[in-house]
Order: C-alpha cells, then sequence, then structure tokens
C-alpha cells in the first residue's frame, strides 16, 4: 500500500530550517480560503480550481494518506493542467484498470517532508540552478527557478510552473502548480 513506500527522501533533510518559521496568513486557492489547521485533502475540497485533482485521488484511494501525519508537500495542478492532457486522458486515467497508473502520476505530485519555497529555491542556489527532488512516486524532478518563480520538469521534459507558492496546511505544504507532472512512460 502507498503508506509502506514513503522513504526517506534527500529533500526532507534539507528542508528542517525552512519549516519552522511563522507564515503570513495563507493565499486563497481556486476562490476558497485555505487554513493551516486543515489537512491537504479538506482544504483541496474547497478550492474550484482542483476538483479534478480531488475526484482523481478519490479514484486513487490516496484519501486517507493524504489526509495523513504527513509532512507532505503536494505540487497541486489545477483543472486547466488536466485538461491540456491529450483528449481523452483523464477519462482513461480515471476508470478502476487504470488505478495502478493513476496512483503513480499523482505520487509524482508528492514529496514525503515539507518544502516552503524558500526552502527550495536555496537548495537550487546551492546547487547551482537545479535541485533533483524525489517524489514518493519514485519519480525525480527537477526543481528551477525561471525568474521568481519554481519550476518543475519532469521526466519526460514537461515544465509546470509554481503559480502559488506555501499554501500551509496541518500535515505539509501544497504548491499550485500550472501543469500536469507525468512519470516516464
Amino acid at each position: 500500500m502507498f503508506k509502506t513506500t514513503l522513504r526517506p527522501l534527500t529533500l526532507a533533510a534539507a528542508l528542517a530550517v525552512g519549516t519552522v518559521a511563522a507564515h503570513a496568513e495563507n493565499p486563497m486557492v481556486g476562490g476558497a480560503a485555505m487554513y493551516a489547521d486543515k489537512n491537504i485533502v479538506e482544504n483541496a475540497a474547497n478550492s474550484k480550481d482542483h476538483t479534478t485533482l480531488v475526484a482523481a485521488v478519490k479514484v486513487a484511494g490516496l484519501v486517507e494518506t493524504l489526509s495523513g501525519a504527513g509532512p507532505f508537500t503536494v505540487f497541486a495542478p489545477v483543472n486547466a493542467a488536466f485538461d491540456a492532457l491529450p483528449a481523452g486522458t483523464v477519462d482513461t486515467l480515471l476508470k478502476p484498470e487504470n488505478k495502478e497508473q493513476l496512483t503513480k502520476v499523482l505520487t509524482c505530485h508528492v514529496v514525503a517532508a515539507e518544502a516552503m519555497s524558500s526552502a527550495v529555491a536555496k537548495m537550487i542556489a546551492d546547487e547551482g540552478g537545479s535541485h533533483a527532488v524525489k517524489t514518493v512516486g519514485g519519480c525525480t524532478l527537477k526543481a528551477k527557478m525561471d525568474g521568481d518563480k519554481i519550476t518543475l520538469t519532469d521526466e519526460n521534459g514537461g515544465v509546470a510552473t509554481v503559480t502559488i507558492a506555501d499554501v500551509k496546511q496541518s500535515n505539509g505544504v501544497i504548491h499550485v502548480i500550472d501543469k500536469v507532472l507525468l512519470p516516464k512512460a
């Protein structure tokens, strides 16, 4: 089960410094307030921009895991990111017989650590402009800076930009992204 696949990741050790500082009020996401005392699933369910992601998390059976203690960092694609996939992709992934593939796609958006954007930006700078991010799904994303925005490149060369960073959750943090990150085929 998903819970047993969580393992220490390179990102976890480097993030401890950036996670204890007090943070300003959470940004709104999808027209909804995000509450630092609610978990990832509770907050995402209120965002009108994340209905596809929430539906996929339910179909994949990841609600309990992502409601758990964490900490997690979730790179959360907006509905438009799912809509930009080739026609029929989302419908195919949501079929029961494709649950394993859906789970892989979703867990390639999750890191088993709380990674605030300032900590990620520092790692990018410290590593010469690119930082490898290992996900719980076994994917390796490349984090880079594009001006003041963090970008993530998936294993296929697809690039997502963090459009809303540092949405604090009771069990981690969400960074809203504009593309779906896909595992290597």
